[in-house]
């Protein structure tokens, strides 16, 4: 059963752990198709620490439960004595390591690196990681590789230092030795692109149909078992977003 929104799912943000390898790998298989025999996508991991929410633990680590397990104390005092309770308790951001898979096309001739792949997370758009993300990114860039970044994940800071349209998801393309960014704004209503993967020289782009490639994730993962769509997703959608969003799960039965 298809996902019934027309695009990006806005409740599979809360299994984006899952949801980040199987598109990472999704992608690499389709563009491995269109890419041989001059060039090759591969899978490469790195481990990325960083801060998060308590609330997005199990986004990554699903076998936690809610990343905390808070104790409440035993009740227990020495007899005739008074402990206040707290007036308020807050949950601190809590560190953890995070795989993070890239799609890297490299050429076979040579095995240079020709484009990078990044679909970002929550490690990549909060501090320390963030940062680590932005030198990396500058790293690509100046090595005269392009970069091709999917941010599919509405929570934390954009890596573009730019002032950007309103909109929920991205795509920015930057292509090796050029000063500028190509940027794909994508609202809820909409489909998801096809766009472009650069290459060598003269070599053509070759498309990359992220539509496709999230059907296939969606359906692979049978995410329909598990998500419930009764509930509103993590973040909320702002008010005619959740208004558009209830009127179209209700015509696809799913409330």
């Amino acid at each position: 059963m298809p996902s019934p929104f027309p695009g990006m799912d806005p409740y599979l943000e809360g299994s984006w752990g899952d949801v980040h390898n199987r598109l990472a790998a999704q992608i690499s298989d389709q563009l491995g198709r269109l890419l041989e025999p001059h060039y090759v996508a591969q899978l490469t991991t790195r481990n990325v620490t960083g801060y998060l929410d308590p609330s997005e633990i199990t986004l990554f680590h699903p076998s936690v439960e809610d990343g905390l397990e808070q104790s409440s104390g035993s009740g227990w005092a020495p007899s005739g004595l008074h402990i206040d309770p707290p007036g308020l308790v807050m949950s601190l951001p809590v560190s953890t390591e995070v795989p993070v898979m890239t799609v890297e096309v490299r050429d076979t001739q040579r095995h240079r690196l020709v484009t990078s792949i990044e679909l970002l997370s929550p490690v990549n758009k909060r501090e320390p990681g963030l940062s680590e993300y932005r030198r990396k990114r500058t790293t690509v860039i100046d090595g005269g590789v392009h970069l091709l970044e999917i941010d599919f994940f509405r929570r934390g800071e954009r890596p573009m230092a730019a002032e950007l349209p309103e909109a929920p998801y991205f795509v920015f393309l930057t292509r090796a030795k050029r000063h500028q960014v190509e940027i794909w704004p994508i609202q809820f209503q909409e489909t998801l692109p096809t766009v472009p993967v650069p290459l060598n020289g003269s070599d053509p782009d070759v498309p990359l149909d992220l539509g496709a490639a999230f059907r296939e994730i969606y359906d692979e993962a049978r995410y329909h078992l598990t998500i419930d769509y009764h509930q509103g997703p993590v973040p909320p959608l702002s008010t005619d977003d959740a208004l558009w969003a209830d009127r179209l799960l209700y015509s696809a039965g799913r409330r």
